[in-house]
């Protein structure tokens, strides 16, 4: 399995080695000790998650409060998407910024994002098929978002599916009313990037 660092600290792609044959092919999607090894810690696994979307269906920014957060590990089964992860921790070298990654059924990568980050994706295919591992529960009183949109952010979201058909983005009204980044700061709802790495030293002393 190959595992490479994204742009943003706390996240990573895992890429699998597949063995195929007539009959179809294996591979492994997680490995514990290599996700140990390069998180500091092992996933705490509490929740795992699927979502069905259609193409252009937008999920996200989400992120939830710190303690305890919610780290996830996230494989596309069916179809694609483009994978975003977000810096949303005040005082990171990083905060603001973006980077993603393609995951769907011919490459089988999965991402791996620390608690204290934003998350999104887009669907590029139909019958798209989300799985993501998480490490802790749903708490609706801790979860909170950033509009996908804002154009701080500046996230380059697809406007072509996969086979190059034009896309139609679609957000739940739930996603569309998210504040933009600057407004969740202010409303004090984002984390500090020095209360995600203490967070994240007690995980990897336990």
């Amino acid at each position: 399995m190959q595992v490479t660092p994204l742009a943003i600290s706390g996240s990573w792609t895992f890429e699998p080695s597949t063995h195929g044959d007539e009959r179809g092919l294996f591979l492994e999607w997680l490995r514990r000790d290599l996700l140990e090894q390069h998180v500091g810690h092992p996933l705490d696994l509490h929740q795992a998650n699927w979502s069905t979307s259609k193409a252009g269906v937008l999920r996200g920014v989400h992120f939830a409060e710190i303690p305890p957060g919610q780290a996830k590990y996230v494989v596309c089964v069916r179809g694609a998407i483009l994978d975003v992860v977000v810096d949303i921790r005040i005082g990171s070298p990083t905060y603001g910024q973006w980077d993603s990654a393609v995951l769907d059924d011919q490459n089988r990568k999965a991402i791996y994002l620390a608690e204290g980050l934003g998350h999104g994706f887009m669907a590029l295919t139909d019958d798209t098929d989300v799985v993501y591992l998480c490490s802790a529960p749903y708490a609706p009183g801790r979860e909170h978002g950033i509009d996908p949109m804002d154009p701080a952010l500046g996230i380059e979201w697809p406007k072509t599916d996969r086979d190059g058909r034009p896309l139609t983005q679609v957000l739940s009204p739930k996603d569309a009313a998210l504040p933009t980044l600057t407004e969740a700061a202010a409303q004090g709802k984002l984390p500090t990037f020095e209360q995600a790495t203490q967070f994240y030293a007690e995980l990897g002393r336990n």
